[in-house]
């Protein structure tokens, strides 16, 4: 199953330690079949509100994965109403593709409805990076890893993030381990990355409709090490 950079990065940062794992938003299920291919974990969900999406997904499921050793199953369904309490076990809710916003959503209504059970969200948001964060920040979830890639000339951050306060690590409002690189190459995108998010909030800050004197001083203060 040939993924992009970027889906790719998303699926490295998968621990084989969920019970379920949910595509949200999968559109054509890529990264959903990689992980049942590879035995991500014993049951691999696929989430998707457009009809047409996963009635294809479904077609492709019954013809390559019908025995598969690890259970699939396919919904046509709002993310916000994922039936997380129908199924025993730690849960991982993969949520890419669309903008902090949207997910913004998704997690507070997922967190609302389901207060107490450990769930573990990867998140790979398009933009709106600095609210999101700021979001998982106000709901005092832990960060367990995060990554930034470049990909087709666009910028992402990835994000494993926990409701269970397991780990020790916070989530940082621009980030804090996706401005560390080990190899040249790396620091170049993380050079680019930073410079494209400051010149966006500048340009903001320009226009006067928006407040955004902190998040420019909050990117301006980063070290690329």
């Amino acid at each position: 199953m040939k993924l992009s950079k970027r889906l790719k990065a998303i699926e490295q940062l998968v621990t084989p330690d969920y019970a379920h794992i949910w595509d949200c938003c999968c559109d054509h299920g890529s990264l959903g079949m990689s992980l049942l291919a590879h035995q991500a974990a014993p049951n691999i969900h696929f989430v998707d509100i457009v009809p047409q999406l996963m009635t294809q997904v479904e077609n492709t499921l019954v013809q390559f994965f019908a025995n598969s050793p690890s259970h699939w199953q396919t919904y046509c369904l709002d993310v916000a109403k994922l039936p997380l309490e129908k199924h025993e076990g730690r849960h991982l809710v993969i949520i890419a593709g669309v903008g902090g916003d949207l997910m913004i959503e998704f997690i507070n209504r997922i967190h609302e409805t389901h207060p107490t059970l450990a769930i573990d969200f990867l998140l790979c948001p398009v933009h709106h990076q600095y609210a999101l964060r700021e979001r998982l920040i106000a709901l005092n979830f832990s960060l367990k890893n995060e990554v930034l890639i470049k990909d087709n000339n666009r910028f992402y951050e990835v994000m494993l993030v926990s409701s269970i306060k397991d780990t020790a690590k916070k989530v940082h409002a621009v980030g804090e381990d996706i401005w560390q690189s080990t190899t040249e190459s790396q620091a170049h995108v993380t050079q680019q990355y930073l410079k494209k998010t400051l010149n966006h909030y500048q340009r903001i800050e320009q226009g006067k409709t928006t407040n955004v004197e902190h998040i420019i001083a909050a990117y301006s203060a980063v070290i690329i090490d």
